[in-house]
């Protein structure tokens, strides 16, 4: 099969289209399967109670909005490097997830510090490193909305992504680098000081919010192929197919 052609915006809509329903799928199967396990099944904690569970959305949601942030910056320092149409698009597509992601990480980390540290929020190095990232997300669609030029906007918010990159080992990092009231990681490859069914239930959790971010990070690039490709034969041909289909 020859992937490179998949490049193409024309080659990769009717790609995205079908991979969607799957990823949806996917996304229920294993919320519902990281609920029942996180909420059901799995025991309290001896220090934290039942307050804990809050883990099961706000660590998955960490890990992606950091995770997501990568991958668009990859995207858009494909589309800066080759030029790449379908790179910008992706970009662009996945920022609005990954604002997303970090949003929840810093209101279920706020709704899990109070119980915990006495209050809301703390000028916290991995709290604010956080909050970073979320004015990066925020800083690049504000960017590329400002902008009239696609290209120009994308060579922008490309720059900008890159830049922002070298946030994410801090987050990563702080909680080693600096003496912070944030918990240390408790999930590493080789060992995990956490219940084997508290770790099912956060990765089964994790496993949903990728499945979702990749459905809905497609369906949003679609949308943006139709509005840049819109003066095209193949988009035109696509709107055709499509509303036949509905009917």
């Amino acid at each position: 099969m020859n992937w490179y052609r998949f490049a193409s915006p024309q080659a990769f809509y009717p790609l995205a289209g079908r991979m969607i329903p799957w990823f949806w799928a996917l996304a229920a199967i294993f919320g519902i399967a990281g609920l029942v396990v996180g909420f059901l099944v799995a025991p309290g904690d001896a220090r934290q109670g039942e307050g804990y569970r809050i883990i099961f959305l706000h660590v998955p949601a960490s890990w992606m909005s950091m995770f997501i942030y990568l991958v668009m910056a990859f995207w858009a320092g494909l589309g800066l490097i080759f030029n790449f149409r379908l790179s910008h698009m992706m970009a662009r597509a996945l920022a609005p997830t990954g604002a997303m992601f970090a949003f929840l990480s810093l209101w279920t980390g706020s709704l899990w510090g109070k119980p915990m540290w006495g209050t809301w929020w703390a000028w916290d190095a991995r709290l604010t490193s956080e909050l970073i990232l979320l004015f990066l997300y925020v800083g690049f669609i504000a960017l590329q909305a400002a902008i009239d030029d696609p290209r120009r906007a994308d060579r922008a918010g490309a720059i900008l992504a890159l830049v922002g990159v070298v946030n994410i080992p801090i987050i990563y990092f702080s909680v080693k680098w600096w003496n912070t009231l944030h918990q240390g990681s408790s999930v590493n490859l080789a060992k995990s000081s956490m219940a084997a069914t508290m770790l099912c239930g956060m990765l089964l959790c994790a496993l949903a919010c990728w499945m979702y971010a990749i459905a809905v990070s497609l369906a949003r690039a679609r949308r943006i192929m139709i509005e840049r490709e819109k003066d095209t034969l193949w988009v035109r041909e696509e709107v055709m197919k499509e509303a036949k289909g509905g009917m």
